[in-house]
Order: C-alpha cells, then sequence, then structure tokens
C-alpha cells in the first residue's frame, strides 16, 4: 500500500534532517539556507512492530519483513506561498499528493541555524503554514463552487444543490481561519469534497524539533505547541531530530544502544512517530508466519479478510474461499500454529471476517 505521509514546515525547521534519521532507502540533503529541498524526495521506513520481533523468535523464518510507510520530504513552505511566493504552488501540490501531514516545528534556539522569521515562535510559525494552507483550499472550494452553482440553479438539480452547500459551509470555514479537518462532516460530505484532496483535511501530526537538552522534557516553545493544537485532537512528539539522524546513521546495533543509554534512551523517538504516523493514516497491521518468512501487512482499518488478502496478491482476493485466523496473544501465548490449532484457537473465517491489527493469517484461495 502506497501511503504517504509528507514532512512539511518552514525553511530551515530539520525536515531533511527528519527524513535522513526515518528513511531507509534515501537520503536528503539537509543544509542551511531556503529550498535546499526542491523535489520531494521519497523513502521507505519501517514500521517498528515489536510484534512481529516475538512472532520471529517463535517461528524463526528465513526471513523477517517489516511493514513499511512512505515518507516524502517536502520543501520549506514560506509565507505567500498559496499566491506562488518561494516556488508555493509547486510546493503545496506536493502536499496535496500525500495522505498525512508531518509537521516540523522549530522549538529551539541557535543563532548558526538561518531563520528569516524574526525570534523563535512556534505559535506564528504554525499560523504561516496553516494560513498558507487555508487560502489555497479556499481558492480550490471557490473554483469548485462556481462550476456547482451553475447546475444548482438549473431545474431540480438536488445533488448540485447540495454539494453547493457543503462547499459553502467549507468556504465560510476556511474565511474564519480554520481547516477543514475541523469541520464536522459526514462521510458522504466528505465524498463530495475528495476530489478536491484538500491541505486542510489531511491528518496532522506536529513534531517538536527542540534542544538536546529539552529532548526529554521539552521546553517553553514545545509546551506552547502543545497547548495550541490541543483542540485539534492532534498529537505531538518532542524530539531532537539532530540526535534522531546521529542514531539512524550508525550501522552497529551496539553502537546505537551504547549512544542511547548516554542520552537515557530506551528507543529512538523516530519509532514513536513513525508508529503514529501509520495510525494517523488509520492502518493496521496483520501477520503472516511460516518457516519461509514472518511478515507484517498493512490494511485500512476496518478492512474485511478479501480485501486483506489482497495486499498479499490480487489473484486471493478474487478467488478468496477463507481465512485461517490466530488472534496474536494465542500465537504468543501457545508458542505455534500447531498448538493453536489443537487447542482451539485457530478460526476459519469467511468474506464477512473483519480483520483485527495483530491477527495472524493463512488464506485459501482459488483462481
Amino acid at each position: 500500500m502506497a501511503l504517504q505521509a509528507g514532512i512539511v514546515g518552514l525553511p530551515n525547521v530539520g525536515k531533511s534532517t527528519l527524513f535522513n534519521a526515518v528513511s531507509n532507502s534515501a537520503k536528503a540533503q539537509a543544509s542551511n539556507y531556503r529550498f535546499c529541498t526542491i523535489e520531494p524526495n521519497v523513502g521507505l521506513v519501517d514500521v517498528p512492530d515489536e510484534r512481529l520481533n516475538k512472532l520471529a523468535e517463535l517461528v524463526k523464518p528465513n526471513r523477517t519483513v517489516p511493514t513499511q510507510l512512505e515518507i516524502v520530504d517536502i520543501a520549506g513552505l514560506v509565507k505567500g506561498a498559496s499566491k506562488g511566493e518561494g516556488l508555493g504552488n509547486k510546493f503545496l501540490g506536493n502536499i496535496r499528493e500525500v495522505d498525512a501531514i508531518i509537521h516540523v516545528i522549530r522549538c529551539f534556539e541557535d543563532e548558526n541555524v538561518l531563520r528569516e522569521e524574526g525570534a523563535i515562535n512556534p505559535i506564528s510559525d504554525k499560523e504561516i503554514i496553516d494560513t498558507e494552507l487555508q487560502l489555497k483550499d479556499l481558492d480550490s472550494v471557490e473554483k469548485k463552487m462556481q462550476r456547482v452553482e451553475k447546475q444548482a440553479r438549473v431545474g431540480s438539480d438536488t445533488k448540485a444543490k447540495a454539494e453547493f452547500e457543503i462547499l459553502l459551509r467549507c468556504k465560510n470555514h476556511l474565511e474564519k481561519g480554520k481547516s477543514i479537518r475541523s469541520l464536522d462532516l459526514s462521510k458522504e460530505e466528505q465524498n463530495a469534497i475528495a476530489d478536491l484532496c484538500l491541505l486542510t483535511n489531511k491528518s496532522v501530526l506536529y513534531v517538536a524539533n527542540v534542544d538536546e537538552a529539552s529532548m526529554h522534557t521539552g521546553n517553553n516553545y514545545s509546551q506552547a505547541l502543545i497547548e495550541a493544537v490541543k483542540d485539534e485532537g492532534a498529537e505531538v512528539i518532542i524530539m531532537n531530530n539532530s540526535i534522531e539522524a546521529q542514531i539512524a546513521e550508525m550501522e552497529a546495533e551496539d553502537d546505537r544502544k551504547l549512544f542511547m543509554e548516554e542520552y537515557g534512551m530506551h528507543e529512538p523517538a523516530l519509532n514513536r512517530l513513525i508508529r503514529t504516523a501509520y495510525h494517523l493514516l488509520n492502518l493496521e497491521t496483520y501477520f503472516t508466519a511460516g518457516v519461509q518468512e514472518v511478515r507484517a501487512w498493512t490494511i485500512h482499518k476496518g478492512w474485511k479478510a478479501p480485501q486483506a488478502a489482497s495486499v498479499i496478491h490480487t489473484d486471493f482476493e478474487k478467488g478468496f474461499i477463507k481465512a485461517e485466523v490466530i488472534a496474536y496473544e494465542d500465537f504468543i501465548k501457545y508458542g505455534s500454529e500447531a498448538a493453536c490449532r489443537e487447542n482451539g484457537k485457530l478460526r476459519i473465517e469467511g468474506k464477512e471476517y473483519l480483520v483485527a491489527d495483530g491477527d495472524v493469517m493463512h488464506f485459501r484461495f482459488n483462481v
């Protein structure tokens, strides 16, 4: 599943440093000048999941394969981006293509790191990005309103009239300086504006990039950010992007452990960020476990068994017969598929089965 989380923020807040830390397959240039990143960098990152490791310990497969998430490093936005400032239209277009946003905000002072916005102010920085995204969305909404209004005025086109009313609500909301994600829209109303891929309708995770001394406790800047977004239902992750990048660059596991011990870390903060971004996209994981391979597979929450089977191969969905399912907790308790079967913990499920996060599954199909 090629779902993407895009890293955004003002120039020089630590976006590319964060991308370098999280990406397994790509390294973004991190430099101290505006628009260092022009074309979006895309990297695949493993989603940390201790359940996969525990299954592998029991099964002892030839290989273990984690599920992955695409992370996109998008160039820094500036005030006026919605009007084309700083290649703004191009960068906003890149944001439109991702499924969720990781918004990096500078919460540290360093006179050696260029900053054109004046004194450190995470609230102001957040509002600059919010405003540019809202203005771009307002433009998209107004353009569609012009098209739909003509249809709504002709005869009894009730669908067009209903759509126009939804767009009008969106317009009024944006004009108040509010993002669409905070507008209470039903599933049907969301479908009516889905084609617009509105920037402010995407889920957001905030990263407070703090100084080294504040990486465990946060600081006044990160606390101000947390307070500012508390009504958004968003999560704020406090981390030092530079430290995380250093950890990621270490190839030896012993070196990483020693480095983290020196900083009082049980695991990289990146692990929490990646897991949070994964759930932000409303994703879940099921597992397949055999001697050849123990593997994690990504699905959307609420998928039924045939849909889940399709991520392995489309033929699995087309010819789906049944699914053999073991709850993760049962597999760990009894230690093997055979033991679960003997103790009545292996279930046979059909096409209507809603896959649970952590299920260990085996599919039967016929094409």
